[in-house]
This record gives C-alpha cells, sequence and structure tokens, in this order.
C-alpha cells in the first residue's frame, strides 16, 4: 500500500509544470510569433539558472532555508498571479481583452523563482561537474544544453495550445480552457511546497 503523500506526489507529476502551461496558454492566445519573447524568457532563465548552479549559486540558495523560502513564496505568488490573468482572459478577439503575453522578463523570472528549478540544475551541475574540466565550462555546457532543451519543449508546447486554439468556437470553450489552464498552472505551484 503506498502512502497517501507518495500517492499525491505521484500523480502531481503529471501535470505539466508552470513555464509549460504558461507557454501553452500563451500560444492558444496569442499565437505563435508573439508567444516568442515568453519562450525565449524561459529559455534564458533555464540556461542562466543552470549556470548558475554550476557556478555554486544554487547552493547558497538551498543552504539557506530562509531564501528559498522567500523564493518560494515570491515564486508561488507569481505563478497565481499568472493563473489569475490566464483565467480572466476571454477569446483573443474580445473587445474587452487587452492582456499582453508575458514578456521576455516575465518568462525570465518565472524560472528564477522557481525552487525546483534551482534543485534540477543544481543536481545537473553536480552530476556533471567531474567531466566538465572547471566551473566555467561546466556553466556553459549546462546553459547551453537546457537553453535547447527548453527551446525545443517550448516550441512543442506553443503549437500544442495553437493547435487547441483552432478548435474552440464559442465563448464558453476558451472560458473552459482559460479556466482549466489557469487550475494547471496552480497545479504546478504545489510541487514547489511537497517536494
Amino acid at each position: 500500500m503506498h502512502s497517501p503523500r507518495l500517492c499525491c506526489s505521484r500523480w502531481w507529476r503529471l501535470t505539466p509544470g508552470g513555464a509549460t502551461t504558461l507557454v501553452m496558454a500563451s500560444g492558444a492566445r496569442f499565437g505563435f510569433r508573439r508567444s516568442v519573447p515568453l519562450i525565449a524568457g524561459i529559455a534564458i532563465g533555464l540556461a542562466t539558472l543552470a549556470a548558475a548552479a554550476a557556478a555554486g549559486l544554487a547552493g547558497l540558495l538551498l543552504a539557506i532555508p530562509s531564501l528559498q523560502l522567500i523564493v518560494t513564496l515570491t515564486g508561488s505568488a507569481y505563478l497565481a498571479f499568472l493563473a489569475w490573468k490566464i483565467s480572466r482572459s476571454g477569446p483573443p478577439s474580445s473587445p474587452t481583452n487587452v492582456h499582453a503575453p508575458t514578456s521576455l522578463i516575465g518568462g525570465m523570472a518565472l524560472l528564477w523563482l522557481n525552487p525546483k528549478g534551482w534543485t534540477m540544475t543544481l543536481g545537473a551541475a553536480a552530476s556533471f561537474a567531474a567531466v566538465a574540466g572547471g566551473p566555467f565550462r561546466l556553466a556553459v555546457f549546462l546553459g547551453t544544453v537546457f537553453a535547447l532543451a527548453a527551446t525545443v519543449s517550448l516550441i512543442l508546447w506553443c503549437t500544442a495550445g495553437l493547435l487547441l486554439a483552432r478548435t474552440l468556437r464559442t465563448n464558453r470553450h476558451w472560458r473552459v480552457l482559460n479556466t482549466v489552464l489557469a487550475l494547471l498552472l496552480i497545479a504546478s505551484i504545489i510541487p514547489m511546497w511537497t517536494g
């Protein structure tokens, strides 16, 4: 018999992360071209996060619990704000809809304020440290690999959002999609506090 915490932690792994959910919502809402700054911001954010982890900055974050709590609180608030924006938006053609896509800086902040991202990149830095030949080479290597992988993944999620948007015909369809995406974004906050 599995413990409730283990079952719950496995279930949350099935939800897309905050970055992928946000990119999918942006693709559905604004199209691919207008989502490029968000995709670039997330890729740059992940690349710089990986480079910082390779340089030892993630170790500092993990060693100071109060700093980690501040990052978790700020990241959770930012994701909740983005979920609120998504849930409040109507169809792209709505005359009252003036929301702009999340910016390059917003995409970078999404990664920098995610303690799970810090933990993941710190793990990668620890795994590859012996073969990199120094912190600078490790930072360049991890930054490049994470940026490329994120870009490919986010392009696929954005395209999925675009294709999904083509199936939506009514305001009700858009309300349902916006609500589901906002709830997925909120769900992506839970692993920040449970793992």
